[in-house]
């Protein structure tokens, strides 16, 4: 059986990155990688994307600054590593 760590290991993604997917879709981590891997593999980093804007905003809303700023910089991580479509990349700022 593979862990956490060794499936992470073979995704496009970062910890943080499924931190944010797993926080955005209420799903354990786990099953957030398979499905952020999922996404990466099927031209779905557009929804990724408007996954961690939508956490920026809710962290945002609840006067959360400390995961507002994490979370702006796991977008700007993301939008530099997946650059086929940056067309969000000014709403990291």
């Amino acid at each position: 059986m593979l862990t956490y760590e060794e499936c992470l290991d073979m995704c496009d993604l970062t910890s943080d990155e499924v931190d944010a997917i797993a926080e955005h879709e209420h799903m354990d981590p786990m099953i957030a990688l398979a499905l952020g891997q999922y996404l990466i593999t099927h031209d779905g980093e557009q929804k990724i994307k408007k996954i961690i804007l939508d956490d920026i905003a809710k962290a945002r809303r609840d006067g959360n600054r400390s995961h507002e700023m994490l979370l702006n910089k796991v977008l700007e991580h993301f939008i530099a590593t997946h650059p086929d479509h940056d067309s969000l990349k000014s709403a990291a700022a």
